[in-house]
């Protein structure tokens, strides 16, 4: 096997490890706390009637820079705690910090959630605004 796959297989192996054990607490803390804020800014969005967050940031070079850098600033936080516990996770159970699984965890953790949701809470609160609007 090649180096890069016994790398992503490694990698995978040990993602999938901490579910459990030390710090398993964080895989279902860092999504809901990065979903949480993926909702406030989707009402953000709907409120300034924005385009939906992911597909406006791929498609939309108008929108790109100003979305990308919101979408930062509201992650960045969790991202960074994200590392910061796999790191200290990994020098308790690994005794040493791999910065890729380390990068590749808080991303999963923090960044994905974030983008998954945060469109979709826009897209209803825009709904329910429509909605109550027609009333």
């Amino acid at each position: 096997m090649s180096l890069v796959a016994e790398i992503l297989a490694r990698g995978w192996e040990n993602f999938v490890a901490r579910r459990s054990g030390t710090f398993g607490f964080r895989f279902l803390l860092q999504p809901t706390v990065a979903g949480l804020l993926a909702v406030r800014a989707g009402l953000n969005d709907a409120k300034e009637v924005r385009p939906g967050y992911f597909w406006a940031a791929l498609n939309n070079a108008a929108y790109r820079t100003d979305l990308l850098r919101s979408g930062w600033k509201d992650i960045r936080m969790p991202f960074l705690v994200a590392a910061v516990i796999d790191a200290i996770y990994q020098v308790i159970e690994r005794r040493g910090i791999y910065f890729l699984e380390m990068v590749f965890t808080a991303a999963a953790l923090g960044v994905a959630p974030y983008i998954l949701v945060r469109a979709p809470a826009c897209r209803i609160a825009e709904l329910c605004s429509r909605a109550k609007g027609a009333k």
